[in-house]
């Protein structure tokens, strides 16, 4: 046990971890305890954290998504949220499930995530934070696990009826059905555990039997019983190891009984356990790189466990040849250890004894020597036989190149050094790093930040080289999840292969360059010569190949392989390398003519066999001579010390102290020139604010007044406005008054003239109507005359039989005349009536009339009034039109009825032709006053009319009847007289004739 978390809340009581979860390099872990609080533990530096609090207990943890600073936690409100470890801030919550989560999978690109709780499994995307899929089951059938398999986008789910169903992860296709065997004991699937190639599923619930499938053929290959102690599984770990390609043989066992029993899933031997009963088990979290296993007891406290120390006494090999027996407790378990492989019905127990691992122990040899001591090298590696293993196949495998690199490297793994580099921050010389070599990723513009601070801090001049960051990146990018072993790397690279490189500083290293241009004078005189003519230097052809170590000039995959070489080699092997380049290269080279074509040429890359490179490297180490050989010119391989770094001064310390103190002195310049920059930015907008404010205040006061100002000249012009208008209007009142008398005067002068001048026009009318008449009478009678005697011979024959005809004739136009007669005086009596009451009216009218008027003239409405009074004219008027057609009519229909009336009488009586005439003339000088009367009547009755229509409405009876009155007196008085005088006997030729009577 490295050591032991114990978390205490107020009067020491204990506060229970729940959950752990590692992240994707295995050096950090999350821990969440029963109050809602989550730390992260640093193992590799010793130090923990509190990087939230969530107020409530966390079913599940995750740590190893993408964005590394982030991370997964369930909550027991059945949410989930995310957060981010270094600013504590939340980045999203999503919801969705209905209960409690139980798991979280992240995929290994850690893009997606599946939680999974007893009824439904959700997909989610943590780019997005959105649900992408949903898997719904019936209520009968719950969800033991779901999650994803490593290195593939296959998703395996569990049910509790102990189907186990792959899916493809975008389509959610089924792929396949893993098989159950159908007799033996139902396990009831708990505990799942994959290895890390995805090839092999280990599956464990209440029984102490474990089965194991192989994915690939999903096909169950093994059963294994566990010792009789295990009844039910609660947890399954495959322990990853370095070496093992991720097909893991390590097994984890986590029992009721709170023991962890790690097993050799192929051996079926138990290798060691972790706990007792005493300190029980509960949960354990793996990490990916194998070092380290974290437990969570029983009591709520954590455990840590170092896998190289439980396993140490595994790798010891055996002290001699004879194997010793013995019957301990040890010994007891492992015969209780069975494997049962089903194939159809037999089961039968594996030979495991023909597959016992042999453990061979390597001695040196008597006669060794020191130089076979040397070729040693860290975790039982030899020198000479790696390099024997890369000229055979030109570069190491590439899933063991950086073990092999760190063995080669001899690299210390100073925890406590480079943390003690690290805690003094970033230097002041990577401040502005990415101004100058912008990086799209944030994580390795940190990391390279951090390499270059902790080199600056080890030793002063490296901050203030400027090609360093092109020396560490691609070391950088290489160990970006492990920044101590960059570190550690880039720090021997230097002290080894850039040896004398800072000697010049600032400038290259003079000695280096001659070196490399000493090997290419002797090898190809010719490219060098062809170098001198055009004024190339090998400041231009040599340093850029080497500040970058061939990083712009090669690809990734070829600058893999030749620091493969690099490495195993001598440092001179470098500059070997760069004289290889160019030799490589000399056709190019040779056509170049231009300084820009050789700079181009060497800071991008070109079409070069690495492989031919690398062997020319070879062939210039062993065809140079000795006198300008670099190797004895430059230093054997060191390796950094342990426990602490070496001391690096290999550099003009003056300049370098120099141009810190003048760096130093310039940044603190800048400073005081910034804070006083900023003290006078501040004072000057100071200034401006206040001078702005000043001018503000002033011109806002300068408008005030002159609103004042113009505000008072408003009131003097609408006081001297309203005194004219009162003026005005008092003027306007006089002259209204003035005009209403003068008007109503011409009204009456106009009115009164106007009816003389009607009487006057009806009575000249009347007379020539009347001359018109009776010159037609004349002429009419004339020819009556002529007529009556053609025709006196045709009377005299029919008037003896008219005469019987005649008698009859003359009772009923009695009647008639009697009745038309009566009829007559009533009409006449009624207009009399009317005309006295239109009388009175109007006087009322009038009297209304005036009041109105002498209103009038004291409001002053004189428009008003004229358009009133024009309106009611304009009715008047034409009211009077339609009663003078309506008059015109009934006179035309009189007359009419008389000719008829008449030409009867002249038809029967024409004898009596004179007397019927002059009845006719004294009927038509009667009618003729009352014609003209109506007509004063109703002129004298369109004057008065507008000023009576003011107060009251318009009564067109009244109004006809005006001046009517003695005109139907004198008509009602005369005709009883001519009732009885019309009444004519025409019996004078004979006694016998009849008579006739006309009206």
């Amino acid at each position: 046990v490295l050591v032991t978390v114990v978390r205490t809340a107020q009067q020491a009581k204990t506060v229970r971890f729940l959950h752990v979860a590692f992240d994707t390099t295995g050096d950090s872990f999350l821990a969440g305890d029963h109050h809602g609080n989550i730390y992260v533990f640093d193992i590799s530096r010793n130090r923990f954290r509190l990087v939230q609090k969530t107020g409530q207990a966390c079913t599940a943890l995750a740590f190893s998504l993408r964005r590394t600073t982030e991370f997964l936690v369930a909550l027991a409100d059945y949410t989930i949220k995310c957060f981010d470890k270094d600013t504590k801030q939340l980045v999203s919550w999503m919801r969705g499930h209905e209960g409690a989560v139980s798991s979280i999978s992240v995929h290994s690109s850690g893009r997606y995530a599946i939680s999974t709780s007893s009824d439904t499994a959700q997909l989610w995307d943590l780019d997005t934070f959105q649900r992408k899929r949903k898997l719904n089951i019936k209520q009968s059938v719950g969800i033991q696990r779901v999650f994803f398999l490593p290195l593939s986008n296959t998703i395996l789910s569990c049910f509790s009826d102990d189907s186990i169903f792959a899916w493809e992860s975008d389509t959610l296709f089924c792929k396949y059905q893993l098989p159950v065997p159908d007799c033996g004991p139902k396990l009831s699937y708990k505990a799942f555990a994959v290895t890390r190639d995805g090839k092999s599923l280990a599956a464990g619930g209440r029984s102490n039997l474990l089965h194991l499938w192989c994915l690939d053929s999903k096909q169950l290959v093994r059963v294994i019983q566990m010792p009789t102690q295990v009844r039910t599984v609660r947890q399954l770990e495959f322990l990853p190891d370095s070496f093992d390609g991720g097909a893991s043989q390590t097994l984890g066992v986590l029992s009721q009984d709170g023991v962890m029993r790690f097993i050799n899933i192929h051996t079926c031997k138990l290798l060691f356990h972790m706990g007792s009963h005493d300190d029980a088990i509960t949960t354990v979290a793996v990490s990916p790189n194998g070092r380290h296993v974290v437990a969570i007891m029983d009591n709520g406290s954590i455990n840590v466990y170092s896998v190289q120390s439980l396993t140490q006494e595994l790798n010891k090999p055996p002290p001699s040849q004879v194997a010793v027996v013995s019957g301990g407790e040890a010994d007891q378990d492992l015969s209780n250890l069975k494997v049962k492989v089903r194939s159809e019905v037999v089961q039968r127990p594996a030979k495991s004894s023909g597959r016992r691992t042999q453990v061979k122990i390597l001695r040196p040899p008597p006669g060794s020597t020191a130089e076979d001591k040397e070729n040693e090298l860290p975790a039982g590696l030899n020198k000479k036989r790696l390099v024997a293993l890369l000229k055979a196949f030109g570069e190491y495998p590439a899933k063991y190149r950086m073990f092999v690199w760190r063995s080669l490297l001899c690299l210390p793994e100073n925890h406590a050094a480079y943390s003690s580099l690290t805690d003094k921050g970033l230097h002041s010389a990577y401040l502005t790093l990415n101004d100058k070599y912008p990086i799209k990723s944030h994580k390795l513009q940190r990391g390279l930040q951090r390499v270059l601070s902790a080199l600056a801090h080890w030793a002063a001049i490296f901050g203030e080289v400027e090609y360093l960051p092109l020396v560490a990146f691609p070391f950088v990018k290489l160990f970006q999840n492990n920044p101590m072993l960059c570190f550690e790397v880039v720090a021997t690279v230097i002290v080894n292969w850039c040896q004398h490189w800072f000697e010049y500083f600032p400038n290259p290293p003079l000695n280096i360059l001659s070196m490399a241009e000493n090997v290419l004078a002797h090898h190809d005189k010719e490219v060098l010569q062809h170098l001198m003519d055009c004024g190339i230097t090998s400041q231009l052809y040599v340093w850029p190949l080497l500040e970058t170590l061939f990083s712009e000039v090669l690809t990734r995959d070829e600058w893999l392989r030749l620091f493969d070489n690099v490495f195993s080699n001598h440092p001179s092997f470098l500059l070997m390398a760069c004289v290889a380049y160019i030799t490589c290269c000399r056709e190019p080279l040779l056509l170049c003519s231009q300084k820009q074509d050789f700079e181009y040429f060497f800071h991008h890359r070109n079409n070069l066999d690495v492989g031919a490179m690398i062997k020319e490297a070879y062939r210039l180490i062993g065809s140079t001579p000795p006198d300008i050989h670099p190797r004895t010119m430059l230093s054997d391989f060191i390796p950094l010390t342990k426990g602490q770094y070496p001391v690096f001064n290999y550099y003009p310390e003056f300049i370098v102290e120099y141009q810190s103190r003048e760096r130093e002195k310039i940044r603190l310049q800048e400073i005081e020139y910034l804070r006083e920059r900023q003290e006078v930015s501040a004072l000057r907008a100071d200034f401006v604010r206040r001078q702005a404010e000043e001018e503000a205040y002033y011109a806002q006061q300068e408008l005030l007044q002159k609103a004042e100002e113009q505000r008072r000249n408003i009131l003097a012009q609408e006081e001297e406005k309203l005194t004219q208008q009162r003026e005005k209007l008092a003027a306007m009142k006089r002259e209204l008054k003035v005009k209403e008398l003068q008007l109503l005067d011409a009204t009456r002068r106009r009115f009164l003239k106007h009816q003389q001048d009607l009487r006057a026009s009806q009575i000249q009318g009347l007379d020539q109507e009347i001359s018109r008449k009776m010159d037609l009478r004349e002429r009419e009678t004339a020819a009556a005359v002529q007529d009556l005697e053609v025709r006196q011979m045709e009377l005299e024959a029919q008037r003896r039989r008219l005469e019987q005809h005649l008698l009859k004739e003359q009772e009923r136009t009695g009647r008639e005349v009697e009745e038309e007669v009566e009829m007559r005086m009533r009409r006449a009596e009624r207009g009399e009536e009317s005309y006295t009451e239109l009388l009175h009216n109007t006087e009322t009218n009038m009297q209304a009339l005036e009041e109105s008027l002498a209103e009038a003239c004291q409001l002053g409405l004189e428009s008003d009034w004229q358009r009133e009074v024009a309106e009611r004219l304009q009715q008047v008027d034409a009211e009077q039109e339609r009663k003078r057609e309506r008059l015109a009519e009934l006179h035309r229909q009189t007359l009419a009825e008389e000719e008829r009336l008449a030409d009867t009488v002249k038809d029967v009586a024409g004898r009596k032709w004179d007397e019927v005439m002059s009845t006719r003339a004294q009927l038509q000088e009667q009618r003729q006053p009352l014609s003209s009367a109506d007509t004063d009547g109703q002129r004298q009755t369109r004057r008065r009319s507008p000023c009576s229509t003011r107060g009251r409405p318009h009564r067109p009876g009244a109004t006809a009847a005006v001046y009517v009155g003695p005109a139907f007196r004198t008509s009602s008085a005369t005709s009883p007289k001519q009732a009885g005088t019309n009444t004519v006997c025409l019996n004078s030729s004979s006694p016998s004739e009849s008579t006739s009577t006309n009206c």
